[in-house]
């Protein structure tokens, strides 16, 4: 009788090792909640020759013939510009109010049929809220209502972080400005042990 009930016992726990039970039996799909949330604001202020004063971005990289003040590639769609920015981050749409923190990294304008750019850059928390930094990549396709971005890392409060980040236009003056509203969820929140 023994050896029937190890082979029950056996049968019944392979069973649960079976790797496509889960995702086939729809009573046990993983809903995916975010760990953390939170709303910024990106605000850059292209420099155009005139606003080195004010300017937080730069062309630092066209194609042939162009010159560092002004968007030019293919048409509409930049193509080939590569701007490096240091732009300010708030909770809020205004350009002067207090900072959440910074974003400093880069954009390629890298669709040649549709404005589209690939981003990488950091966002730098440093205030009484969060202190850390997120860090984030991914293709923006500008003309979209809205685009996810992954989020791939962080540090300090953010320490191995990641998840999405849902870009939407929220304002837009000529080339030299423009906001964008930044929808951060993170799904995969790791927290640093005190020693």
């Amino acid at each position: 009788m023994a050896p029937f009930s190890l082979i029950i016992l056996i049968s019944i726990v392979l069973s649960f090792l079976d790797d496509g039970s889960a995702s086939q039996n729809p009573y046990l799909r993983h809903v995916h909640r975010p760990c953390k949330s939170m709303v910024v604001y990106f605000h850059d202020i292209r420099y155009n020759g005139n606003n080195d004063q004010n300017a937080t971005s730069r062309i630092v990289g066209e194609p042939e013939g162009a010159n560092k003040t002004s968007l030019v590639g293919v048409g509409l769609t930049h193509f080939g510009d590569l701007i490096a920015f240091d732009d300010p981050l708030t909770e809020d749409n205004n350009l002067r109010s207090p900072p959440a923190g910074r974003a400093q990294g880069f954009y390629l304008y890298d669709g040649r049929n549709q404005p589209a750019s690939w981003h990488g850059f950091s966002m730098i928390f440093n205030s009484t809220k969060y202190k850390g930094t997120l860090t984030l990549a991914g293709l923006n396709v500008i003309l979209a209502k809205t685009r996810d971005i992954s989020v791939v890392g962080g540090t300090g409060d953010f320490f191995m972080h990641r998840g999405i980040a849902t870009f939407s236009t929220d304002a837009v003056e000529d080339e030299t400005y423009f906001r964008l509203r930044i929808q951060i969820k993170l799904y995969e929140c790791w927290k640093l042990m005190n020693h």
